[in-house]
């Protein structure tokens, strides 16, 4: 009964052993196509999130600032009609 008992722990340890490998792997190939992913997109030069909302923010100011001085144009102009004879 002890030899059995030996086989079926031995064969426990060889399963453990075999998972413990198996998530190591899984771990580095995920790893690695994170990484192949990442070298992918660098080379296709796509901006990050951040790059991107930057820059909306810059043309949503260049936008409003344009707009402020339409509006003084505008009033200059409508002034400078006014003053004349």
């Amino acid at each position: 009964m002890q030899t059995r008992n030996k086989v079926l722990d031995d064969l426990s340890q060889l399963m453990t052993n075999a998972m413990g490998v198996a998530q190591g792997a899984r771990a580095e190939a995920e790893t690695a196509m994170k990484s192949l992913i990442d070298r992918w997109l660098a080379d296709r030069d796509f901006v990050t999130r951040e790059e991107f909302d930057a820059v909306r923010a810059m043309a949503q100011k260049a936008r409003e600032e344009n707009e402020a001085l339409k509006a003084r144009i505008d009033a200059m102009e409508s002034n400078s009609g006014q003053n004349r004879p």
